[in-house]
C-alpha cells in the first residue's frame, strides 16, 4: 500500500500546486493537499506555537513572516498525519519534482531501517555521512555529522514521528528544516538519505521566505549573538554524538 503523501500549498499558489500534481500524476501518485499558513498574514502578537526571543537567541536573528508560516503549515501537517491514524505518510513542499519509482524507493527505506521515525529524502547538502543501511533499491540511509544539512522540501515519517515532531517542535525556536534534524532534541529517530528522492521544480527559485539579503537584514548585532553562537557549539557536539550512535 503506498504511503499517503501530504503536499504543503499556499491558496495563492496555483501554478506551483498544478505543478506538483503533474508531477505526481507522471510517477502514479496522488496527494492530499495541505493549506499552507501564510505567515504575512499573521501580526507577530498573534503568532501561535512561536517564541520570538527563543527565535532571536538560538537563530541569531529575527524571524521572518515566510519562516513562522512555513515551520506551522509543517506542523499543521503533522497533526494531520496524527489524527489521520496512518502508519507512516510522505510531507512534500510545493516545489518538489518527483523521481522514479519514489514511492517504492521511500517504502523500501522503511524496510530497510524500520526504526527509523523520520526520514530526510532531500537535503541541500550531505556531509559526513553515516551509512546505517541499505535499501534493495541502493538508497543509503544513515546521519550526517555535519549540519545543518537544509530543506524541509521531503521528509517520511512514522505516526509516533509525526507525534513526537508535534510535541517536541512547539514552540518554534528555529526554522522548520533546522528543528526537523534534531533528532537528539526531539526524540523522534531521526535519518537521511545519502541521494536525494526528488528534485526541486523551476518554481523553487521563487521563495516564500526570504532571499540571503532578507536575511541578512534580520540578522542582530553580533554582541546580541553570542548566545546563539554557545547554542550552535553545543548543538553541533550533540549532533555529532547522535551521528555516531548507529
Amino acid at each position: 500500500m503506498k504511503l499517503p503523501i501530504y503536499a504543503i500549498n499556499l491558496d495563492r499558489s496555483q501554478s506551483r500546486w498544478d505543478d506538483l500534481q503533474a508531477s505526481a500524476a507522471r510517477q502514479g501518485l496522488a496527494l492530499t493537499r495541505v493549506s499552507a499558513v501564510d505567515g504575512r498574514t499573521v501580526a507577530e502578537a498573534e503568532r501561535a506555537d512561536a517564541s520570538d526571543a527563543g527565535f532571536r537567541r538560538h537563530a541569531g536573528r529575527i524571524m521572518r513572516p515566510g519562516e513562522y508560516g512555513c515551520y506551522q503549515s509543517h506542523l499543521k501537517a503533522l497533526d494531520l498525519i496524527v489524527a489521520s491514524g496512518v502508519p507512516a505518510a510522505i510531507i512534500v513542499e510545493d516545489d518538489a519534482d518527483f523521481g522514479p519509482d519514489f514511492m517504492a524507493r521511500a517504502e523500501a527505506l522503511l524496510e530497510a531501517c524500520p526504526q527509523a521515525e523520520v526520514i530526510k529524502l532531500f537535503n541541500h547538502r550531505i556531509r559526513g555521512f553515516r551509512k546505517k543501511a541499505e535499501s534493495r533499491f541502493g538508497d543509503q540511509i544513515g546521519r550526517c555529522i555535519h549540519g545543518p544539512q537544509g530543506s524541509a522540501a521531503c521528509y517520511l515519517v512514522t505516526a509516533s514521528g509525526a507525534a513526537k515532531l508535534a510535541r517536541a517542535l512547539r514552540p518554534m525556536v528555529l526554522p522548520f528544516d533546522v528543528d526537523l534534524e534534531r533528532g537528539w532534541k526531539t526524540g523522534a529517530a531521526t535519518y537521511t538519505v545519502h541521494s536525494d528522492l526528488i528534485s526541486l521544480g523551476p518554481l523553487n527559485i521563487e521563495t516564500e521566505i526570504g532571499t540571503r539579503e532578507d536575511y541578512r537584514q534580520t540578522r542582530l548585532p553580533a554582541w546580541k549573538r553570542m548566545p546563539t553562537h554557545v547554542f550552535r557549539a553545543v548543538d553541533y557536539a550533540r549532533r555529532m554524538i547522535y551521528a555516531s550512535l548507529l
